[in-house]
């Protein structure tokens, strides 16, 4: 499965993604969703990736309720479907609650809630925030993300030493206290047009710094998703799923 991901994610020979998304049986969901990063990792969750998988289900029948469970690395997540003629237009899931304490992310620090804690990078200081909700996500804050170097300094974060298993990175700038913008390297994947659970996180972490309120809109590369961060510590993300193709594979092994 993991050469299968590399060869149809490769953007040269191949179809072109960040990564390859698998509809499995599930013995405690409904369904169960696998994903394999370009790179061949596996990932324990992706925010775009399960809105995808959830309107492939449904549009295909795989499933057949507006609302339904699937099984990832991540945990059981639930996302409910909002159709338009029998087809799914938007996808609503329920992401779960943030795990904010540095042993669970992981890092190798000890602290309960990781909030501006300064790191180096080839000797300059940046200040980050990180944080879990289903995969690892460290944000740092900025004036202005399209001056971000993101394929340079995204992978040096993702890979500093104080992630023993790296991180996601997700630049924000804060527009106004609905409105964050969000550039992201991806773990396994790289620079990405758009990261649901990178939108999540940094939501998450825009309010917890007391710089948003707890409902945003997270403007990407490639369109807005809509993040509500509830009382009780629940995320919804809220967007849309396109198909901009369907195709049959003969033979994946070229």
């Amino acid at each position: 499965m993991t050469d299968m991901a590399q060869r149809l994610c490769d953007r040269h020979t191949g179809i072109g993604a960040d990564g390859l998304v698998i509809v499995m049986p599930s013995k405690v969901a409904d369904v169960r969703m696998r994903i394999i990063n370009s790179d061949g990792s596996e990932a324990e969750m992706c925010g775009n990736g399960i809105r995808c998988f959830a309107k492939y289900a449904y549009d295909r029948k795989i499933i057949d309720t507006e609302v339904f469970t699937v099984e990832t690395l991540a945990g059981i997540m639930t996302p409910t479907i909002i159709a338009e003629n029998g087809v799914a237009k938007l996808v609503k899931v329920n992401m779960g609650k943030p795990t904010f304490s540095a042993k669970d992310i992981p890092m190798d620090i000890e602290s309960d809630k990781v909030i501006d804690y300064t790191i180096d990078v080839d000797g300059t200081s940046y200040v980050v925030s990180s944080v879990l909700l289903g995969v690892p996500h460290t944000e740092v804050f900025v004036e202005d993300v399209t001056a971000v170097p993101l394929t340079v300094l995204g992978p040096k974060i993702e890979k500093h030493p104080l992630f023993p298993k790296g991180t996601n990175v997700n630049f924000v700038q804060v527009v106004d206290e609905k409105t964050v913008k969000v550039r992201t390297w991806e773990r396994g994947a790289g620079a990405t047009l758009a990261c649901g659970t990178g939108s999540c996180s940094s939501a998450v972490m825009a309010h917890e710094k007391g710089l948003t309120s707890r409902s945003v809109d997270v403007e990407l590369y490639l369109g807005v998703l809509h993040v509500d961060y509830d009382e009780d510590g629940t995320v919804y993300m809220t967007g849309p799923a396109t198909e901009v193709f369907s195709l049959e594979l003969e033979d994946v092994t070229c």
